[in-house]
């Protein structure tokens, strides 16, 4: 990715890097070497852990990268939440609203920890036996 000057059309350089007392924002400063022009470009927490995560060398005074190349963005995914069938919405939808979001939950982290990227009837019954629903 190079970043251009809009004014000289020229390739801008680096020039410095800045982290929030926090360590939640990064700041990283480039300068036309041709016409003098500065920008900044200033990230949010999630991209601050991302850079970091891609171990990218980015001299900021903050925590240093972790060893594993993507390891934000595994650790994200694996985070993410399994979808359900349509069967198992339906089968999801004869609770009782007030418990319901407590029962998706459970489902749904019982299937995380054993790899279920879809929550089926199956799934439904494995989680109701072992789990005692």
């Amino acid at each position: 990715m190079k970043l251009l000057c809009v004014a000289c059309d020229e390739a801008m350089k680096f020039v410095a890097t800045s982290n929030s007392t926090h360590g939640d924002s990064l700041t990283v400063a480039f300068r036309c070497p041709r016409c003098g022009h500065s920008v900044a470009l200033l990230t949010n927490p999630g991209e601050t852990r991302l850079v970091y995560s891609l171990g990218l060398s980015v001299a900021t005074g903050g925590p240093p990268a972790p060893s594993q190349p993507l390891e934000f963005v595994r650790a994200t995914l694996a985070e993410a939440r399994p979808l359900w069938t349509e069967e198992a919405e339906r089968r999801l939808q004869r609770v009782p609203e007030f418990v319901r979001p407590m029962v998706r939950e459970s489902i749904e982290r019982y299937a995380q920890e054993r790899g279920y990227r879809e929550v089926t009837f199956e799934v439904m019954d494995e989680a109701r036996a072992r789990i005692g629903m």
